[in-house]
């Protein structure tokens, strides 16, 4: 099983998310995302990230460079998985539901608490809210560009709404980091954490890795 282990920042809680890069570049935990779990789907983007934590919130800074860049979803709780999409799955220890979260390159949401891939309670508007984002990409949705596109994104999300407190943190919980862009000219699914299954299925928690906190 892979880890990785998440340090506490105290320093992020007082910046801007467009202003925290060379914080997270210098502390953070930094892995990549680069199993390519589908024979069918070879194609490998770079995609890196930075992983912290602060008080109260998980900290998490995608960088991507692939090719084509595409955002179609404008609107939270939609398929941000058919954009150029990087996603953070997660779960508590002994949970028998888990959360996604899925953004596209705008920083579009789309996350529940799910029991399976069918089997889900979508955010609410107001818990969306709570899930602070800053993306390089500065537009409106747009059709899909080709060409080698770079991006970063930057998300912070609550600790409460994984369903953690944070004033009594767990030594660990378990979660996976995806890359993927189903209706791109180069479609792929690659992960962090290796997943041994016949097709395409990021939710599968049996493959998770360990995230443990500092």
């Amino acid at each position: 099983m892979k880890t990785l282990t998440i340090p506490y920042l105290k320093t992020l809680d007082v910046l801007d998310l467009s202003s925290i890069g060379f914080l997270m570049e210098e502390k953070a935990h930094r892995d990549f995302i680069s199993e390519v779990n589908w024979k069918e789907y070879p194609y490998l983007p770079i995609t890196a990230f930075d992983i912290a934590r602060g008080e109260t919130e998980l900290y998490i800074r995608f960088f991507v460079r692939g090719n084509s860049l595409r955002a179609i979803n404008g609107i939270d709780n939609g398929p941000v998985y058919q954009d150029s999409c990087v996603e953070f799955f997660v779960k508590k220890p002994q949970a028998n539901i888990y959360m996604n979260f899925e953004f596209n390159c705008l920083g579009t949401c789309d996350a529940a608490r799910r029991l399976s891939r069918l089997e889900k309670n979508s955010l609410s508007p107001d818990e969306y809210a709570r899930i602070r984002r800053y993306s390089s990409v500065k537009s409106q949705p747009f059709p899909e560009k080709l060409g080698v596109h770079t991006w970063e994104l930057v998300v912070a999300i609550p600790l409460d709404l994984i369903g953690l407190d944070p004033n009594n943190l767990p030594d660990k919980v378990y979660g996976n980091f995806y890359k993927c862009a189903d209706d791109t000219a180069n479609p792929h699914f690659v992960s962090w954490s290796p997943i041994d299954l016949p097709e395409p299925n990021f939710h599968c928690p049996e493959y998770f890795g360990e995230l443990i906190f500092e």
